[in-house]
């Protein structure tokens, strides 16, 4: 009788602490990261990435619970010029026949003034570095099509290209150092 009630006590409390833990997934059709480089010290070239896949383990009672795994296709990538993108998909810079994606893989997740801080790992042009992202949200949830959930969030952050060795021998006067990150994810609850 003991190991019973010892057994129901540990299921209780084991109960409501995975069910606080919901699992979402990346709507891709409205879901991208955009970035923002200096192009010859004097104009900002704009372009994107698509998310290819990804999940968030969201926890609501304890955010510290909760994860994020995004895939970013790196050969998507769209600035609007075509001579450009074939570029940058050169082995010059991003080199995506060897590195077609670039994947996130967080840390820790905290409460921030304005949302939240997340912290990671960005594996990208076959480098892993630490990075940290400043995010909003979530906004929602909010009914989508089908009658799914659906949740948003905005993150930001800025890299190095060259600690990434993307166009590690174009100097920085030519193209930028810092790229600005902006992240838009639109998730599914699962």
């Amino acid at each position: 009788m003991r190991r019973l009630i010892l057994a129901l006590g540990v299921l209780a409390m084991t109960v409501p602490m995975t069910a606080q833990t919901s699992t979402w997934a990346p709507d891709k059709a409205h879901s991208e990261v955009d970035f923002t480089i200096l192009h010859m010290s004097i104009s900002k070239v704009h372009g994107r990435f698509g998310i290819s896949d990804g999940s968030i383990a969201w926890n609501e009672a304890d955010i510290t619970k909760s994860s994020v795994k995004m895939t970013i296709d790196v050969a998507s990538v769209d600035t609007g010029v075509a001579p450009r993108d074939n570029d940058l998909k050169s082995p010059n810079l991003f080199d995506t026949a060897q590195f077609p994606t670039a994947t996130f893989t967080s840390t820790s997740v905290a409460k921030a003034d304005k949302g939240l801080t997340v912290q990671g790992n960005l594996t990208l042009h076959g480098v892993t570095k630490p990075v940290t992202l400043q995010v909003e949200g979530p906004m929602g949830p909010a009914p989508g099509m089908g009658g799914k959930t659906h949740a948003g969030f905005s993150a930001t952050t800025t890299i190095s290209r060259t600690a990434f060795g993307i166009g590690a021998k174009m100097p920085s006067a030519v193209v930028g150092d810092d790229v600005q990150l902006s992240i838009e994810l639109d998730v599914v609850k699962q």
